[in-house]
């Protein structure tokens, strides 16, 4: 990948005259200027990304103590934010029995960006939850120069995943044009292709493009459970949908980490009877405790994808980390 070419800063230097009354004075001094920087920073330090990661932390445990989405609004959005507000409906109905995802705001390593244009991402590897979870990948965005950073979203680190290595925070990472050829798989078409094999499995056209990974076989699984779930009633079928666009910063090899958000949909079809609902999660989202003809949940899905430059050695993209939550389910 070429290597970006930055401009040096130059310092402003005074001068000082003379001072002309009949004859001149003796000379001012004269300020030393700071030397230039061969390199300049990222558009976000060491210290400016601990602040984000704090405010945040803050935040978080202010709306999670009274499970209120209106108190997030100042340092969450996207799916993010969705994802936080059904956590806070399933805590109330089940009691406190399931608590919002713990996320911690301690980072192993920064990934941050170094560009000029808005909007803006910061990638976080958390340190390991104390209830000894995955660390998550945190998602944060800065929509404009007069925004703070908010969490877009998060996704938890697979098994014995590695992360390729990156930039150090000191320098910042280059974001990667959606329509970049110099990849195995251009960011734009990553989610969709990978949509395919979700739904078509290794019948898909670009199953091979993909290394097999643990959400594929996460929801595999839950789709499998959805059909016996309702066999005696009626059938399941799935969908699963890109949204928005994704989000791609280089990675130290010339590959790129390609961040998506994508919405599953699982539709539970009723033919025979009804079905009723025993997960009071469920029933608070659908607002019914049973359903005679569709019943249809909505998945947040958040995937952190490495994709390998063309030439690799190791030429498929991954799945490094993922969160797959439910944030909705209607009835009839």
């Amino acid at each position: 990948m070429t290597s970006r070419i930055r401009r040096a800063r130059a310092g402003a230097v005074v001068l000082a005259g003379c001072l002309a009354l009949g004859a001149c004075a003796s000379p001012l001094p004269q300020p030393t200027p700071e030397a230039a920087q061969a390199v300049a920073p990222p558009v976000l330090t060491a210290a400016q990304s601990e602040n984000v990661l704090t405010r945040l932390g803050e935040v978080l445990a202010e709306a999670d103590a009274a499970l209120d989405p209106a108190l997030l609004a100042e340092r969450v959005t996207g799916p993010a934010l969705a994802t936080r507000t059904a956590e806070y409906v399933r805590a109330t109905a089940t009691a406190g029995a399931k608590v919002p995802t713990v996320l911690p705001v301690a980072a192993q390593s920064s990934i941050v960006p170094d560009t000029t244009t808005w909007p803006r991402t910061q990638l976080v590897v958390t340190e390991q939850p104390e209830d000894l979870q995955a660390p998550r990948i945190l998602v944060l965005q800065q929509a404009s120069p007069r925004d703070p950073y908010k969490l877009w979203g998060w996704a938890r680190l697979g098994g014995g995943v590695q992360m390729p290595p990156t930039a150090d925070i000191e320098i910042g990472s280059i974001p990667v044009a959606l329509d970049d050829e110099s990849l195995v798989v251009k960011p734009a078409d990553v989610v969709a292709q990978y949509v395919d094999v979700l739904t078509n499995g290794d019948a898909s056209p670009h199953a091979a493009s993909f290394a097999a990974d643990f959400f594929r076989t996460t929801i595999e699984g839950r789709r499998a459970e959805s059909q016996a779930s309702v066999e005696a009633v009626g059938s399941a079928t799935e969908t699963y949908t890109p949204v928005g666009d994704v989000i791609a910063l280089s990675t130290a090899d010339g590959g790129a980490l390609v961040v998506a958000e994508m919405s599953t949909v699982t539709t539970l079809a009723i033919t025979r009877g009804s079905l009723t609902l025993t997960d009071p999660f469920e029933v608070a989202l659908a607002g019914k405790a049973s359903v005679g003809n569709n019943l249809s949940r909505t998945w947040t899905d958040v995937i952190v994808f490495y994709v390998p430059p063309t030439g690799s050695v190791t030429p498929q993209v991954q799945v490094l980390a993922a969160e797959h939550s439910l944030t909705a389910v209607t009835g009839e």
